[in-house]
């Protein structure tokens, strides 16, 4: 009998991350063969970065069959927005934030058409996530998508973001700490198949960041591993064939925060946040995630922010249910009261929370 044939895993054809890619992206697009293509901006980018990237597409001699700006995630509308784009599109190209990137992902997953990751911050890892965060029903809902073929990132326009994006990305790197042992947990208790590939490669991807020297987290040096180890992060989902290498207890956490709060603070904050509470009752590298958010203004950043612990145990208390299917930490009584109860008693949690 032959040997099992190896599974197929989808990464992107191209990744380019470093200064000045915006004003390549029309040789990039040529090279992979896509000269007709549909662009969703982010809210306010065309007059941003508009006139580059077509002058960057015009001399590539890649045609802009429609270009707009996007500022919804509602599924109704994109679905509509799908297919009115041209018969002749090749690719949708997603300029911007989460929300844009999401946009433009989904629709070229309706579409069977590739996928051109274009993201202006490195506020999380759905730049190169298989997922899209939609309002489905009204409610902020994750939905299957697929992978980014390309990722173009310019990390002197990631550099001009709003400081808050960056913690933000800063904050969901971090996490994979805390979700890895969410997934090991699963595992060695029966309830999940952990892919050791994609395990190795998540824990790669958080570890390489975290060791990296810095003198400002603006440093070129610095954002360009945020934004590898980011884009390693998706791909260690795509391996595993779910968000379990990347997204535990601490995401489940800030999915809840979401669905509590009428004005929910950036996911990668929350989420970071969540990740120190969860590394402290994993008992598990509290000390590394504490020391990377104290040298980055993590801590210094999210301090001010008004974030309130009632919040916090509620949402503890929902996070089970988020994702019912799971079994981290979170989906034990003990653990849970545990949770809530560090959240009174750590002296570092008592500063942050209001």
């Amino acid at each position: 009998m032959g040997a099992a044939a190896a599974s197929e895993i989808n990464i992107p054809n191209l990744l380019k991350v470093g200064a000045g890619t915006l004003d390549n992206v029309g040789t990039y697009l040529k090279e992979l063969g896509l000269t007709k293509v549909v662009i969703l901006f982010g809210n306010g980018l065309i007059d941003l970065f508009g006139g580059r990237v077509m002058q960057s597409l015009k001399q590539a001699e890649v045609e802009i069959l429609e270009y707009q700006e996007m500022d919804t995630v509602c599924m109704d509308d994109l679905v509509s927005l799908a297919f009115s784009m041209p018969n002749r599109t090749q690719a949708v190209v997603g300029l911007g934030g989460g929300k844009v990137i999401d946009a433009a992902k989904y629709c070229g997953f309706l579409l069977n058409l590739p996928f051109i990751s274009v993201p202006t911050s490195s506020s999380s890892d759905g730049f190169s996530s298989a997922s899209a965060s939609l309002i489905v029903d009204g409610r902020r809902k994750s939905v299957p998508a697929r992978l980014a073929y390309g990722i173009i990132v310019d990390t002197e326009v990631v550099k001009s973001a709003p400081v808050q994006f960056l913690y933000s990305g800063i904050g969901d790197m971090v996490a994979k700490i805390t979700a890895l042992y969410d997934w090991k947990y699963e595992g060695d208790k029966g309830y999940a198949q952990v892919n050791d590939f994609a395990m190795m490669i998540a824990k790669k991807a958080v570890n390489s960041f975290v060791r990296t020297p810095f003198q400002s987290i603006r440093d070129d040096l610095f954002l360009k591993e945020l934004l590898d180890s980011l884009a390693m992060s998706g791909i260690a989902n795509e391996i595993a064939g779910s968000s379990a290498p990347t997204s535990g207890s601490e995401h489940l956490i800030s999915h809840a925060l979401d669905k509590l709060l009428k004005q929910p603070w950036l996911h990668g904050l929350q989420v970071g946040v969540a990740t120190y509470l969860m590394s402290l009752v994993q008992d598990h590298r509290y000390k590394r995630v504490d020391t990377v958010f104290t040298q980055t203004g993590f801590w210094e950043y999210t301090t001010g922010l008004g974030m309130r612990r009632a919040d916090f145990e509620n949402a503890i208390d929902l996070a089970p249910s988020v994702k019912p299917f799971r079994h981290t930490y979170l989906h034990e009584e003990r653990y849970r009261r545990q949770a809530k109860e560090l959240l009174r008693t750590d002296e570092r949690l008592r500063k942050i929370l209001v």
